[in-house]
């Protein structure tokens, strides 16, 4: 029996990451780290010795690399926003139909929290409409958090952005508009593991934002962001937007 336990954890992984790429929503990159660790247990079992120090090596070196990534993404992943900021910008994530997707319901959960901490706050809300939505994110989240007893006169929508430079571009420019500056006058409402991104693309248009963090409630689906974002962090410092 013991000597077929590399086969059963392989069996075991497989089977696991059928059902988080074909079963659940959102898991592509957890389903993928679990068909990677089961090609890897299968490699070296049948690997000859220098073949398995080959692998080990390329092991540590991946999990090194990506924990530098990773790194910074974790530290960020706080709420760090001080009580003076006058404004709150809300980052869209998804809708079906005109209903929030989890993420996004975990962001304005957040954002909810925070305008009842702040009633001085003003928040703005921001996504354009995205295939199978029907209405603009702006508006369903503005919905949400009106429902929830947030005074309407404390929500600006911007209805406009396709993506996370826009929502921030386009926000920071509302708030111009208004006569006021961005720079560390306003916090950035996003998932945890999307603050530190969206805190670099704050601050590569020179501004200075802070954090709120809506923390993901499905704890796999956590871990399955946490791994994709290394990989748009890295796009992202080496492309831009």
């Amino acid at each position: 029996m013991r000597s077929k336990l590399w086969l059963i954890a392989v069996i075991v992984l497989l089977l696991a990451a059928a059902v988080f790429a074909f079963a659940m929503t959102g898991h592509g990159f957890f389903a993928a780290l679990l068909a990677l660790a089961a090609l890897f247990v299968l490699a070296w079992h049948f690997a000859r010795r220098r073949l398995r120090i080959a692998l080990a090596v390329l092991l540590l070196l991946g999990i090194a690399v990506f924990a530098v990534i990773e790194a910074p993404i974790i530290a960020g992943a706080r709420t760090d926003a001080p009580d003076g900021c006058e404004y709150l910008v809300v980052l869209g994530a998804g809708l079906n139909g005109d209903v929030p997707s989890l993420s996004l319901t975990n962001r304005l959960t957040a954002a909810l929290e925070w305008l009842e901490g702040h009633p001085d706050c003003t928040a703005i809300v921001t996504g354009g409409q995205g295939p199978g939505e029907n209405m603009t994110e702006a508006e369903a989240m503005g919905i949400w958090l009106e429902a929830r007893g947030i005074e309407p006169e404390r929500i600006i929508l911007e209805p406009e952005a396709t993506s996370t430079w826009e929502n921030l571009e386009n926000s920071f420019e509302i708030i111009r508009e208004l006569g006021d500056e961005p720079d560390s006058n306003c916090a950035i409402v996003t998932s945890e593991y999307h603050l530190c991104r969206a805190k670099l693309m704050a601050e590569d248009m020179g501004v200075r934002a802070y954090g709120v963090a809506g923390r993901t409630s499905m704890p796999t689906l956590m871990i399955n962001y946490f791994i994709r974002e290394a990989f748009a962090l890295t796009y992202y410092r080496i492309f831009g937007a």
